[in-house]
This record gives structure tokens, sequence and C-alpha cells, in this order.
């Protein structure tokens, strides 16, 4: 059997916040650089909020896909 598209796109959504995580953590600026603007004035609670954020899309869209290939089963069971 072969999986299906939810677990490649379960895949791909828990790799890009696991990429933005470390990206935020590496530096947590990269929000102000990119889209010019201070939204919390400076003192990083925008920040650690995207960063909880993204452990817990990292987390929920890995378990996501790891049911999904588990749905498949062994390659060469069937």
């Amino acid at each position: 059997m072969r999986v299906r598209k939810r677990f490649w796109m379960e895949l791909v959504l828990g790799a890009t916040s696991a990429v933005l995580l470390v990206l935020t953590l590496i530096r947590a600026d990269w929000i102000e650089a990119l889209f010019g603007i201070d939204p919390d004035g400076g003192n990083g609670e925008l920040e650690w909020t995207i960063v909880w954020f993204l452990v817990l899309s990292t987390i929920a869209f890995s378990l996501l896909a790891r049911r999904e290939w588990r749905r498949v089963g062994p390659i060469g069971s069937q």
C-alpha cells in the first residue's frame, strides 16, 4: 500500500514548522527584519509566543504523519 497525500502534507508542515522553530530560536528578530515592524516593542513576547506555537505545531504534525505512516503498515506486508 502507498501512503496518502495527507501523509506528505503533514510531513511538509511538520518540517516547515521545525525549520521556523530553529530559525526563531537562533535569530528571534527575523520577524522584524522580514516585515519591518516591531509589534511587541522589543520585549520578545511575540517571539516566545511564536516559539511555543511552532513547538506545538511541529509535535502535532509529526504525530499525525507518524499515525498516517503506521496506518499503511510495514512495506511488503500485503
